[in-house]
């Protein structure tokens, strides 16, 4: 008779347990039935297949399937307006360093089915919050390290050849120009994080130029990622979102209440010279003036506003995150957010 209690007793607590993560997952909206299926074009591929043919042919083909992202390839990102197109594929396809780059870009990327698989679960929930939401055509390429995400006319590239690894041959001879602390995030599980960061800045939420002070920026970049939170896979980690490492994210999150004293006692909230608070906001190894030999996390003032911007929400549900978005009110929401960590 006991042995069959207790087995109730565990049933009921496997019962409990399936609902409570029914009920965590059921938080999320349904995005089923909406049709998104993102598929990133592979120029990188196309273009160092056609080493070997006609540059004339070349040209008119990309050309013909790019447009103006092929334009931009060819006289921004890795030539010269002084160039003709074939003048610049014909250096490019001459270089052995562009063909061991390649070479490794493919190495890394046979295909990229499971960033579209990320991309397409957040891109559902994008188009369930804002409907009218335009995808661009995202487009895979190599630029030699020159650009990572750049944004263009319909189109979102994404630079493989900077995020082939955190230990790529590649980034221990490029640190002069890519320091360690930036390269150690160009991995593959990066792409989409950052593929929805560069959209929802570029495309959803332009910063206001109204935002001059520390608090108005604080709040901004909070609310961006807060719109990650609801967008990207959920098992997307808190530290990929902001870049951090994990002990950067273990630091921030127990000296949270430190770092806004420091804030306020230095009276930095209401500071607009951007000379003194980029430091808060912009990437780094460590921010400057918190925490002991250089152990702090960079951009504290945008993991601030994070923090704040999530008690807000928690604070008031009614809020959705459609009326978040648009509300430019910085001080309101500190305000009615009750942040208030308490230092150690």
């Amino acid at each position: 008779m006991m042995y069959n209690v207790k087995q109730r007793q565990i049933y009921l607590i496997f019962l409990f347990a399936i609902a409570f993560i029914s009920c965590k997952q059921s938080k999320r909206p349904d995005v089923s039935n909406i049709n998104v299926d993102i598929k990133i074009e592979r120029f990188d591929q196309e273009l160092a297949k056609a080493r070997q043919n006609d540059l004339a042919q070349v040209d008119l083909n990309l050309n013909q399937k790019y447009g103006l992202f092929y334009d931009d390839y060819i006289h921004k990102m890795i030539g010269s307006p002084n160039y003709s197109n074939q003048q610049v594929l014909e250096i490019l396809f001459k270089d052995k360093a562009y063909a061991d780059l390649t070479h490794d870009v493919d190495s890394v990327y046979p295909n990229l089915k499971t960033q579209e698989a990320g991309l397409t679960e957040t891109f559902k929930y994008i188009k369930y919050y804002y409907p009218k939401a335009r995808i661009p055509r995202m487009i895979s390429f190599v630029s030699g390290f020159a650009y990572q995400m750049p944004v263009g006319d319909q189109y979102l590239g994404i630079g493989l050849d900077m995020f082939l690894g955190k230990d790529s041959k590649f980034y221990k001879a490029i640190i002069q120009s890519v320091p360690l602390y930036l390269s150690r995030r160009f991995t593959p599980e990066y792409i989409v994080p950052r593929v929805t960061e560069t959209y929802a800045h570029e495309e959803l939420f332009p910063e206001p130029d109204e935002n001059k002070s520390l608090l108005a920026k604080m709040v901004f970049q909070g609310k961006i990622l807060y719109f990650l939170d609801q967008v990207l896979p959920e098992h997307t980690p808190d530290s990929i979102k902001i870049g951090y490492t994990s002990d950067q994210l273990q630091w921030a999150q127990n000296f949270e209440g430190n770092i806004w004293a420091y804030f306020l006692e230095n009276n930095f909230l209401y500071e607009t010279d951007y000379q003194k608070i980029q430091v808060f906001l912009s990437e780094g190894p460590f921010t400057p003036g918190l925490g002991e030999n250089r152990e702090s996390a960079p951009k504290l003032g945008v993991w601030t506003g994070w923090q704040m911007v999530k008690k807000y929400m928690a604070e008031h549900p009614e809020v959705t995150l459609q009326q978040l978005m648009a509300d430019h009110d910085a001080q309101k929401i500190l305000n009615q957010s009750r942040y208030k960590p308490k230092p150690k």
